[in-house]
C-alpha cells in the first residue's frame, strides 16, 4: 500500500512539473516585445531597409489562384495596393523547366487527376508543354467559398491560370515594375542542384542577384549553392535557424552568420516548433549580424502589425492587400 502511495505521489509531481513546464512554454510562445526594444544598427544588407517590405506570398494566392500569372498581374495591377516583394516556389520539369509551384504533386491547386488520369502526378513526371494543359485555377476557393475556375478545362483555361515557367514570370513583373524576390526551390538532391543552376543563371542574366533571395529546405541543396554560386543571396534552412535561435537565446558573441536571411515562421506553432521567434531580441541579434529577418506567412491582422512594430524586414502573406492596409495605418 506504501509503495502504491509512493508511486501515486510521484505521478502527481510528475503531473505538476509537466503542467508547469507547458504553461510556462505556452507563456512564452506567447509573449509580444515592446517596440522600445527595437535597437537600429548600421548595416550593408539590401533587405534591410528599415522598413517593413510587403510581400505576396505564392504570388498572393489568397487572393488569386496562387502563383499563377493571373496572381501576378493582380499584384502589379490592383491600385488598392502594392507590394515589394514577390514569394514564389519553383519545380523541375522532366525537359528541365522551372515553373512555379509550391507543392510536389498538382492535385491540390489544378485538375490534374482529370487531365492526366491519375492522383499524385509530379511536376518532374511530365514537359512543360504537358503541364501547360492544367487549369492551375481548378480547384481555387475565394474567401466567399466560390470556385469561379473549376469548371474550365483544355480550350477554355485561359493563359493565366495556365502554368507559368519562371522566364515568363520574370519578363512580366521585370516590364512592370522593379522588385525583389524570394524564391524557393522546392526539389531535393540532383533535381534541386539543377534547378540552382538554371535559376542562379537566369537571375545573373538579369542582373538580379542583389534583388533575390534563394532559399530551400534542402541542406544538400544549400550547400551546393553556397559552394557554386556564392554571390546568390540564400536563406537559412531549419537547421540553421535552430543554431541561430539558441545562439540569440544566449547572446553568443562568437555567433557566425551562415547566410544573409532568416526566414521564419509565426503565429503557427506547427510550423514554428512552439518557439516563438516573432521577439525583439530575434530580430536585434540577426540585425546585429547583419541577417535580415522575413517572417512567413501571416494573414492575422494583429500579427501583421506587431511584427511591423518589432521592426521585421519583411512579411509575407497570402493577403499583401491586406498586409498593406496595416502597414499603411501603421505608419500614418
Amino acid at each position: 500500500m506504501r509503495v502504491v502511495k509512493v508511486i501515486l505521489k510521484i505521478l502527481l509531481v510528475l503531473a505538476i512539473l509537466t503542467a508547469l513546464t507547458n504553461l510556462t512554454l505556452a507563456l512564452m510562445y506567447r509573449h509580444r516585445s515592446s517596440p522600445d526594444r527595437v535597437v537600429h544598427y548600421e548595416t550593408g544588407n539590401p533587405f534591410i531597409t528599415g522598413s517593413t517590405q510587403v510581400s505576396a506570398h505564392r504570388a498572393g494566392g489568397g487572393i488569386m489562384p496562387e502563383e499563377t500569372m493571373m496572381a501576378l498581374r493582380n499584384c502589379t495591377q490592383d491600385v488598392d495596393f502594392s507590394i515589394d516583394v514577390f514569394e514564389f516556389d519553383l519545380h523541375l520539369t522532366k525537359d528541365d523547366v522551372l515553373v512555379l509551384l509550391h507543392d510536389n504533386e498538382l492535385d491540390r491547386t489544378s485538375d490534374s487527376e482529370l487531365v492526366f488520369g491519375r492522383a499524385h502526378v509530379r511536376p518532374e513526371e511530365m514537359t512543360y508543354a504537358e503541364l501547360r494543359r492544367l487549369n492551375m485555377g481548378a480547384q481555387f476557393v475565394s474567401d466567399a467559398g466560390e470556385s469561379p475556375y473549376a469548371g474550365l478545362h483544355g480550350d477554355d483555361v485561359p493563359d493565366d491560370l495556365r502554368i507559368v515557367a519562371l522566364n515568363d514570370a520574370l519578363d512580366y513583373l521585370e516590364s512592370v515594375g522593379r522588385y525583389c524576390y524570394i524564391i524557393e526551390i522546392k526539389n531535393g538532391g540532383e533535381l534541386g542542384c539543377r534547378g540552382v543552376d538554371l535559376l542562379y543563371g537566369e537571375l545573373k542574366a538579369r542582373d538580379m542577384l542583389d534583388r533575390a533571395v534563394f532559399g530551400t529546405f534542402h541542406g544538400e541543396v544549400s550547400d551546393y549553392k553556397d559552394k557554386n554560386y556564392p554571390d546568390l543571396m540564400r536563406g537559412a534552412y531549419a537547421g540553421e535557424v535552430i543554431s541561430f535561435y539558441l545562439a540569440a537565446v544566449l547572446n553568443r558573441q562568437d555567433y557566425t552568420p551562415p547566410c544573409q536571411v532568416l526566414q521564419l515562421p509565426f503565429g503557427n506553432r506547427k510550423d514554428s516548433k512552439h518557439v516563438n521567434l516573432g521577439t525583439a531580441r530575434v530580430i536585434n541579434y540577426a540585425h546585429a549580424h547583419d541577417m535580415a529577418v522575413q517572417y512567413w506567412t501571416i494573414n492575422d491582422e494583429k500579427d501583421m502589425a506587431y511584427l511591423i512594430s518589432i521592426g521585421a524586414d519583411c512579411v509575407m502573406s497570402d493577403y499583401p492587400d491586406r498586409l498593406w492596409r496595416v502597414k499603411q495605418a501603421a505608419t500614418d
